[in-house]
């Protein structure tokens, strides 16, 4: 199944568009999740014959509250587009893919999960689900992907030249972020924008996941605070306690995290637990991430030039970008991100597993040579603490860099990549 010719004309591929395609030959039913205008339904409109978009058309959201059968019908692949918003479209959908027994019947697009008693009931042999993120830097062209996640994920050494750009590119880079309504914006209109979308996600959109009414102000409060700890291990008591004003509950924070979660603002990265050769204790606190890191720069009101007046925070952000990023690739190759850190202090910025167990973990660093040694001593100690088992299907140890260069693999066997030459 290729996209149509009406709509791939002015199209920009995604990553995640192989997968849409090889679950239409796979399961009746495809269901794309992501935040919203990630580019969910754009994608999804290259692979659908026919479509119903329940949040624009009121006679169809009406027709699905009283008989979500009747907007099943139509040409096949069929997108139902924010298909959350009817309860009763997920059992319909359901019982429609077994009688019809037959691969690539729906495509579900959705910008928040829904209750879970909507989706109590399996879709187990139905339904296949993808994540969409917003745009990486290949996606958005800045990377060139001459080093492929999925090649590292191989054993291949990197060995290729990505073009060379200023701090203040990736400083831009982190602001604007990849969202496609941003893209052609000018990085201060792009941050105006990310304001305004982040309003509408409190006002609105995160109430709708579980019916409860949330103060508006402590939630952007919350997201500010998550914000200022982008990419590190804040506890939910230090985010209670760092939202200013009046303190949140642990408690509240919790339920107010589900919801960003569910409207797919929040992704905290998952701590990766190997099998260690000491009693080494892991640390298994998630690292705080928002969906992209210029949605960190909206909150805390910051631009390029303030970024690089302080490098910390960049480094921060950038590390967030290179996680969006790495989770984006992962896609094709069907694996996980993570990251580790045990009772010592080791850490690793990022863990990138397949599901046959194969890994490779991944350095984040603005650039600078002692930075890149630094990084890669570090690498090679989590490779020499984790169990022998463990340590025979890794596949990669990396430094990713921020302003290009030269992609290769030093002699102690960790590759150095700039993101600019990483890709899927």
């Amino acid at each position: 199944m290729a996209p149509s010719e009406a709509n791939a004309a002015s199209y920009v591929p995604r990553v995640i568009d192989a997968d849409i395609e090889r679950f239409l030959r796979l399961v009746p039913t495809v269901v794309v999740d992501g935040p919203r205008g990630c580019g969910k339904t754009t994608s999804a409109r290259q692979f659908c014959a026919s479509e119903v978009a329940l949040d624009e058309m009121p006679n169809a959201h009406r027709a699905a509250q009283v008989d979500p059968r009747s907007i099943l019908d139509g040409d096949t692949p069929r997108l139902i587009d924010e298909w959350q918003l009817a309860a009763g479209i997920w059992n319909a959908v359901r019982r429609a893919s077994d009688d019809r027994r037959s691969t690539g019947q729906f495509i579900l697009t959705g910008s928040a999960l829904p209750a879970d008693d909507i989706t109590r009931h399996s879709g187990a042999g139905r339904i296949g689900r993808v994540r969409m993120r917003p745009m990486s830097l290949y996606e958005q062209g800045v990377s060139d992907g001459s080093v492929s996640l999925g090649a590292l994920m191989g054993g291949d050494a990197p060995n290729a030249v990505a073009p060379a750009h200023p701090l203040d590119d990736v400083a831009e880079w982190t602001c604007r972020g990849g969202f496609p309504q941003t893209l052609g914006l000018s990085t201060q209109d792009a941050q105006q924008f990310l304001g305004l979308y982040l309003e509408e996600i409190n006002r609105a959109d995160i109430e709708r996941v579980d019916g409860i009414s949330r103060d508006p102000a402590r939630v952007n409060r919350l997201m500010q605070s998550l914000a200022r700890n982008v990419s590190t291990r804040a506890t939910l008591r230090t985010l209670a306690r760092d939202t200013g004003g009046a303190h949140l509950d642990p408690k509240t924070v919790t339920s107010y995290l589900s919801a960003l979660e569910r409207v797919f603002i929040v992704e905290d990265a998952p701590a990766w637990s190997p099998r260690l050769r000491s009693r080494t204790t892991l640390r298994a606190a998630p690292v705080r991430q928002l969906a992209d890191p210029a949605l960190a720069c909206a909150l805390l009101r910051t631009d390029p030039e303030r970024l690089l007046g302080d490098l910390e925070t960049l480094g921060l952000l950038f590390e967030s970008l290179v996680v969006r990023d790495l989770r984006v690739y992962s896609g094709p190759v069907r694996a996980w991100v993570g990251h580790y850190r045990d009772e010592t202090g080791l850490e690793t910025d990022a863990v990138v597993e397949a599901s046959d167990g194969t890994w490779a973990a991944f350095e984040v660093k603005l650039g600078g040579d002692e930075a890149v040694d630094r990084a890669a001593a570090s690498l090679l100690k989590l490779a020499q603490r984790v169990d022998p088992a463990v340590r025979s299907r890794n596949r990669a140890l990396a430094v990713v860099t921020a302003t290009g260069g030269y992609a290769y693999q030093r002699p102690d066997g960790v590759s150095v990549v700039p993101i600019t030459a990483l890709g899927p």
